[in-house]
């Protein structure tokens, strides 16, 4: 059986990435950026992971 170790505060689609994201409250030792977690949406389970925020940077103009 899986261990619940955190609360998920906030999730939804990002149409700048095209995919799902959400922010959830954890215990310090699982929020170093890369850590595979599994996190359950209406009682289905995914795999998902830990990143650094911002989600998402807009790419830089090159002159």
């Amino acid at each position: 059986m899986k261990q619940v170790v955190g609360e998920t505060c906030s999730a939804g689609l990002s149409p700048s990435l095209n995919q799902g994201i959400g922010m959830a409250y954890l215990p310090v030792a699982i929020t170093k950026p890369g850590i595979p977690i599994e996190i359950e949406i209406r009682g289905r389970r995914f795999a998902a992971e830990t990143v650094k925020k911002p989600f998402y940077r807009k790419p830089q103009a090159t002159s």
